[in-house]
């Protein structure tokens, strides 16, 4: 494997500093507490009050502290055990880690961008470097000419491709529902802007993660070189993300929030990703 020393000290440094992140966000708890808040909306909000994630809003608050425990406990044990496995330089070890490192690097990216300012802040920005660069020198270390030589010929990527076409499709669409309704009835600004700048998650899943997916199924369906590529990096990464949303879907019902449908939805989803992941890597028979 190529550059595999440059890679293991990124991967080295993205588990120092996103234990820290993490262990920060879980434990830190110094703060008054609660407090309602007038955004620049004339929209209360309940801010969370306390720890690092103080100045965001109560229920993004505890999902970030969901998403850090599987963060820690599911996502740093992966990250490890997935570069210990890149030294038998297999296809599978190769696009595993990738999928792994796509996980850190979206979720960084969206701390960076989306958190309120805090102490975190430059670790968040090593995280989404360190996490880009080695996610890109794992990707140039396969053989993307020769790829779907190395899956086996029955492989079920209609299944497969279909699945991750529908999955992007029904999130861009739960996305656009928050966003086109203000536009039609002339409030312009979603509820769920609370007191941030923007919709952050919603503008990077539209923009670029949901079309990833999307264009990887539909390549994947057509057997393309990139498509098996795309599907198998998508898959891993999935299987992490639906991990993380299924924590903040419990830690939401726990603070007496409404969480259906998705408590039905983002479970079945999890299921099938790691199915489908299961599914696509035991098809690569030449490793």
């Amino acid at each position: 494997m190529q550059n595999r020393k440059i890679i293991s000290i990124l991967i080295i440094l993205i588990a120092i500093f996103s234990s820290i992140a993490t262990i920060s966000g879980i434990f830190t708890n110094k703060g008054t507490g609660g407090y309602e808040f007038k955004s620049i909306n004339n929209q209360i909000v309940t801010i969370y009050g306390k720890g690092v994630y103080e100045n965001m809003s109560a229920d993004v608050a505890i999902q970030g502290i969901a998403q850090d425990f599987v963060t820690l406990f599911m996502g740093l044990p992966l990250l490890l055990i997935s570069l210990l496995w890149t030294k038998k330089n297999t296809l599978k070890s190769k696009l595993f880690l990738a999928g792994v490192l796509n996980y850190f690097f979206l979720t960084y990216l969206f701390y960076m961008n989306m958190a309120m300012y805090n102490k975190l802040f430059l670790i968040y920005i090593i995280l989404v470097s360190t996490s880009f660069f080695a996610f890109i020198l794992t990707l140039l270390n396969i053989d993307i000419k020769s790829i779907s030589q190395q899956f086996k010929i029955k492989t079920p990527t209609k299944f497969i491709g279909i699945f991750l076409m529908i999955l992007s499709s029904m999130i861009a669409l739960l996305w656009l529902s928050v966003i086109i309704p203000p536009l039609i009835d002339g409030s312009i600004v979603p509820k769920s802007v609370e007191h941030y700048t923007t919709l952050t998650v919603q503008g990077f899943d539209l923009s670029i993660f949901l079309p990833i997916a999307f264009i990887s199924g539909l390549l994947l369906i057509q057997k393309r070189q990139f498509g098996y590529l795309m599907s198998s990096v998508t898959l891993v990464f999935l299987s992490l993300l639906m991990s993380a949303l299924v924590a903040k879907i419990i830690a939401m019902a726990l603070a007496d929030v409404n969480v259906v449908p998705a408590v039905f939805i983002i479970p079945c989803f999890l299921i099938v990703s790691v199915i489908s992941a299961f599914i696509l890597f035991q098809s690569i028979t030449r490793d």
